[in-house]
């Protein structure tokens, strides 16, 4: 489990989990079919974003179309297309999309779009209107706004999030189930130094599958690692102590590996995966969820591995979101110590 479920994970979302939108498939209502329809056509077809499934003769045809599922957008092309851009300099374009996915259609209208821009450059480089105001974006960090470049980093700090936090907490609960720990505290072995003997195979366990993930993304998912590869394992370290230290926390706190295991999933899976800002930008949630997503450990990780693996940031840019981890961790091991010798001692 601790080897098997990070690849499972990892090649799941990167390729699965994904906000690209890719060879959606569209119908397209052509009244013109004149030489400039075909061209464009041709050019939004030759795109990896769409597919054209079929060409429709009718308007009537178009609901039909969409009430199939398969087809995402209607794209009508108006009469006498080319002569309205050749004559009139201007024509019009309707997109008719699927909207029972708000955020699929949003997508595939801006696709068509730069599409559709794209053609009206290429074709006509020299067009002037009367007062034109030409936008040129940029897009740093992903400007082909792969996905992965975006989840990878979230499943990271996920997958160490549960397999350190579970593993830990399962390993001193099960001394309590075995009836060895009465033992372990009646002899000469110090109590901190039972809890740390505890954690430390978990931490290195837990290095390899940092190793394993990057090699992972870097070589099957292309996401590139810009930053220093011996800070990202660094910071990675500081982030599985503070995992470690909550799986001590409720290994303190429980007296069953079920129990223990029930909690290390359930109860931080879900604040993990939607406060953490990797699924559901945090911004846009309300504001006592913003305040709530400020005590999930994973969401200042989140923010060092993706400043680190895309922006290439280094210690001197990401102060603040490191105390906070140490924070964190002083703070859940100091907890843990303190519960470990309250119920046990």
């Amino acid at each position: 489990m601790l080897f098997g479920m990070p690849i499972v994970w990892i090649i799941l979302f990167g390729f699965a989990l994904t906000t690209e939108v890719k060879e959606s498939k569209i119908a397209v209502l052509d009244h013109s079919k004149d030489e400039m329809t075909q061209q464009l056509l041709q050019q939004i077809e030759a795109s990896k974003y769409f597919m054209i499934d079929r060409l429709i003769d009718s308007p009537s045809e178009i609901e039909s179309a969409l009430e199939g599922r398969r087809i995402k957008m209607v794209m009508i092309l108006p009469k006498d297309f080319q002569y309205q851009l050749n004559h009139q300099n201007t024509t019009q374009i309707e997109l008719i999309t699927d909207a029972t996915d708000p955020n699929l259609a949003n997508t595939v209208v801006n696709y068509a779009n730069q599409i559709i821009r794209d053609f009206q450059e290429r074709n006509y480089p020299q067009q002037e209107l009367p007062m034109t105001i030409n936008i040129e974006s940029r897009m740093l960090y992903n400007p082909q706004l792969v996905g992965a470049y975006m989840f990878v980093p979230g499943v990271i700090a996920l997958i160490l999030m549960l397999i350190c936090t579970m593993m830990t907490s399962v390993a001193l609960v099960r001394e309590k189930e075995l009836g060895t720990m009465e033992v372990i505290l009646v002899s000469p072995l110090k109590k901190i130094m039972f809890i740390v003997s505890k954690a430390i195979p978990y931490l290195f366990l837990s290095l390899i599958i940092v190793a394993m993930i990057l090699s992972l993304s870097y070589f099957v998912l292309d996401v590139p690692i810009k930053g220093s590869l011996i800070f990202l394992f660094l910071e990675s370290a500081l982030f599985i102590f503070t995992c470690l230290s909550l799986g001590l926390l409720i290994s303190s706190v429980t007296n069953s590996q079920q129990v223990a295991m029930l909690i290390s999933l359930m109860a931080l899976m879900l604040p993990t995966i939607m406060l953490s800002g990797f699924m559901f930008p945090i911004e846009n949630m309300p504001r006592l969820l913003q305040v709530i997503s400020n005590v999930v450990p994973a969401r200042w990780f989140f923010t060092i591995i993706k400043s680190i693996m895309i922006k290439g940031m280094g210690i001197a840019d990401l102060l603040k979101e490191t105390a906070i981890l140490i924070g964190f961790t002083i703070v859940l091991m100091a907890i843990s110590i303190g519960k470990f010798k309250e119920r046990l001692a």
